[in-house]
């Protein structure tokens, strides 16, 4: 959320359940000079709406990828932008690649996401 926020996304919000890694998440932000521009919530990623999002960062296990991507494909904008660190989603196609091994980031268009979604679905 820190480095999304260097880029210049805003708002910069992350969403952690985990109480210990909300308070992590919020100590590093604070340590890094941060607090106050960024946030961290605890709510539940299933049940937050994020057809408002533009830009989504994930680094989730592989065995939530599929349901999560329904999830996203059902709200997010055609316009938005999604990456996966660590593990790639597995039906998506990456719009780009960045870096090896534990480092390695899947960038997905939701538009080219969409179009083979539809294009698989019809042939």
């Amino acid at each position: 959320v820190v480095e999304a926020y260097k880029q210049g996304l805003r708002p910069a919000v992350g969403y952690e359940l985990n109480p210990w890694l909300l308070c992590l998440s919020n100590y590093r932000a604070w340590k890094a000079g941060y607090h106050g521009k960024v946030s961290f919530l605890k709510k539940d990623l299933w049940k937050v709406n994020l057809s408002d999002c533009y830009n989504v960062i994930v680094f989730l296990a592989p065995s939530v990828k599929p349901p999560l991507a329904a999830k996203l494909l059902a709200e997010l904008p055609d316009e938005a932008r999604v990456v996966a660190g660590r593990f790639p989603f597995p039906s998506w196609t990456p719009s780009s690649t960045l870096g090896r091994g534990l480092e390695q980031v899947w960038a997905y268009d939701m538009k080219e996401v969409r179009r083979a979604a539809q294009s698989g679905a019809g042939g």
